[in-house]
């Protein structure tokens, strides 16, 4: 237990003597751990783009005024048999109007338009749900080769689009995300490198002296190795601190972004504290931990 404390005390005096060595290491550590952190944020916001996205992915049939019900039946029965359909469903003229109504309810000159007309423009419609949006070019070519005289027209917005465009777009942030975590974590092992380098120097005398009374050699360097895994708790610990204000910045940004869905990212991170806050901890000290032994076994001479 005494010789724990020791090292600790060794550890405290290295970090001491070399504050702004100390400071810079963990600020590079805090940095790399940050964008680590961004990257981790821009894959959630992504994931949950192209969820409400493909939530929205749908086709439409518009259908002519006088089509009779049983052929209305019998086209919705024929589309829910086609491949990769989850649902179709039917709108009329009259719930098609009440729709209308509502999403314009404040735009008084569409409602007074809809008045001096008397009588209802809108056209029913049959809805598609595709039930993979990966299948969706497929989907709606088998939609466009349905023959029947009671279509009138046909909406295949393509929204399966916009969501490979988000893949993309997310898929080249990742790499750049990659590039710049890299950057940083070489930095990292490089600081903490010559940090170690630079706290043996200091110590030389008193590493000196301890050879000579026959410490052990897992003595000489514990106290180095120790002081890297101080770094990446004091880390860990600012990150921690900096990166929920962050996200509590954001996240009214993402409420009015993704209106009528429920996107938390503070409450992702809150759920998954442990894991994402004591896996980047570790990584840190491992990190930390190797870059010290290499340093340890070429300039201590132990």
């Amino acid at each position: 237990m005494n010789t724990f404390f020791r090292v600790l005390k060794f550890s405290a005096q290295d970090i001491g003597r070399n504050v702004w060595l100390s400071v810079a290491t963990i600020t590079i550590l805090v940095l790399t751990l940050f964008s680590i952190n961004v990257m981790m944020t821009i894959r959630v916001i992504s994931d949950n783009a192209i969820s409400v996205i493909k939530n929205k992915v749908d086709f439409s049939l518009y259908l002519k005024s006088e089509a009779p019900e049983n052929e209305i039946a019998a086209l919705k029965a024929k589309i829910q048999g086609l491949n990769n359909v989850k649902s179709v469903s039917y709108t009329s003229k009259q719930q098609a109007l009440l729709k209308f109504r509502e999403k314009n309810q404040d735009n008084q000159q569409v409602i007074e338009a809809l008045r001096e007309l008397g009588t209802n423009p809108l056209s029913p419609s049959l809805t598609v749900l595709p039930s993979d949006t990966a299948q969706a070019p497929q989907l709606v070519a088998n939609l466009k080769s349905l023959d029947s005289d009671i279509i009138e027209s046909r909406d295949f917005t393509d929204n399966a689009s916009i969501v490979q465009k988000i893949d993309y777009v997310t898929e080249k942030i990742n790499e750049a995300g990659l590039f710049v975590i890299i950057i940083f974590s070489l930095t990292s092992l490089l600081v903490i490198y010559n940090t170690v380098k630079v706290a043996i120097y200091t110590h030389r005398r008193e590493i000196e002296i301890m050879r000579l009374v026959g410490a052990s050699r897992p003595f000489i360097i514990a106290p180095f190795l120790v002081s890297a895994i101080i770094y990446s708790l004091i880390a860990a610990l600012l990150i921690i601190c900096l990166f929920f204000p962050f996200l509590s910045l954001l996240q009214p940004y993402l409420e009015v972004f993704f209106t009528g869905y429920s996107i938390n990212i503070v409450s992702y991170f809150i759920t998954n504290f442990w894991v994402i806050f004591g896996v980047e901890f570790l990584a840190a000290a491992f990190a930390g931990v190797v870059a010290s032994l290499l340093a340890v076994r070429k300039y201590s001479k132990v």
